[in-house]
């Protein structure tokens, strides 16, 4: 795995994939869903590429999803209301971070970066001028506040925060956000805040957004995914919320890079927010969550924290091998052993080795049954 100036070759995340395919080994590396989407939104999608919908939208997207989206977010438990100069259709999440980034970023400014992270934080922070700043959480991945105090400079320009987070599968809670705030309120600090797991919170956890604080909301660029909601990845529509004046520095500089996102795909989303139910959707997946983990529990690895949100869960293998690094037991368990992880330390810029591997189950069940059965019988 090489890391160079903040930067993780994402060769490393496809080579587990690669790896299990080579192998035939059961691939539960990376979040990418094996199950088919709605059939409403093939139908939708259908219905929309019968339409003139085949040139651009507007630099903030069709004004129909973009109402749609107000609306869901309105009757979510923990509402948001929103207005329409507040919210930009953009191709994805990546892309929204990065022009965020190059929104409010000048030459030498830090950016603190909370890990373990998703590996397009650092990069997207050093291709717009930025200095990455890391906070490493401890064992128990919760805040310390003190230590978080102390990566904080005068040069502070930005904070990235994931909540569900990739890998921990830890939520911010409505305290983490005031305790956030008590920290920047002095500072000119933006947020940089993905939510892109916001339907996936467990046990009767609901997302508290960091655009429900009164005070973060005027700093925060918000970012969520339709193609995490939906399954849909591949269509490239996600949508960001900022307050207004951050919404035209945003736009300025998307208008520059891809101006628009898929048009026929905006369509068929308008129309299915009209009908989505993310309660089924949450249910769903903390029923993988629960298979998963009550299947990996007759193995030797170890779950030291169920995963409060996300589609990922990390677990502890040193009963299995002391000895061995996360790269080399994410190997090794891939190819002797049939069944593909991802070691934590890939979510790192400097860490080499953990005690720790995660796995997705945004799976069929069937394909997590016979994982965890294989496992279960040949460690």
């Amino acid at each position: 795995m090489n890391k160079i100036d903040g930067f993780t070759h994402y060769s490393f995340f496809t080579e587990m994939s690669a790896l299990a395919v080579q192998h035939g080994s059961f691939d539960l590396s990376l979040g990418i869903p094996d199950f088919d989407i709605d059939k409403r939104l093939r139908t939708f999608l259908k219905e929309a590429a019968d339409l003139d919908s085949h040139h651009y939208e507007s630099l903030a997207g069709n004004p129909i999803l973009v109402e749609k989206i107000i609306r869901f977010n309105a009757q979510r438990k923990n509402s948001l209301s929103l207005t329409a100069d507040e919210i930009t259709i953009v191709p994805c999440a990546t892309f929204a971070l990065h022009t965020a980034l190059k929104s409010v970023l000048n030459q030498g400014d830090e950016v603190i970066i909370i890990q373990p992270s998703y590996y397009t934080y650092a990069p997207s922070v050093v291709m717009n001028g930025g200095v990455p700043v890391y906070y490493d959480l401890d064992n128990d991945f919760n805040i310390n506040w003190e230590i978080l105090k102390e990566c904080i400079s005068e040069k502070t320009k930005a904070i990235i925060i994931n909540s569900p987070q990739n890998p921990t599968g830890k939520i911010w809670k409505k305290e983490d956000w005031n305790h956030l705030y008590e920290l920047i309120k002095n500072q000119e600090i933006f947020l940089i805040s993905e939510e892109i797991y916001d339907m996936y919170c467990y046990n009767e956890t609901e997302h508290y957004s960091s655009f429900l604080h009164p005070e973060l909301k005027n700093r925060t660029f918000c970012i969520f995914s339709f193609g995490k909601m939906f399954h849909t990845s591949g269509w490239k529509v996600s949508y960001m919320l900022a307050p207004r004046h951050l919404t035209s520095l945003f736009q300025c500089r998307q208008q520059y890079i891809s101006y628009g996102s898929n048009a026929p795909a905006q369509h068929a989303l308008a129309k299915y927010l009209e009908i989505f139910d993310p309660n089924i959707s949450k249910n769903v997946m903390q029923l993988k969550r629960d298979l998963f983990n009550n299947l990996i529990g007759e193995t030797p690895f170890q779950i030291e924290q169920q995963a409060e949100g996300s589609v990922f869960q990390i677990v502890n293998f040193r009963n299995i091998s002391k000895t061995m690094t996360d790269v080399e037991f994410s190997k090794w368990l891939t190819i002797e052993k049939k069944v593909a992880c991802l070691p934590l330390s890939a979510f790192y810029n400097s860490k080499q080795n953990s005690d720790y591997v995660r796995f997705s189950f945004a799976k069929k069940d069937e394909l997590l049954i016979q994982a965890l059965e294989h496992l279960k019988k040949n460690l």
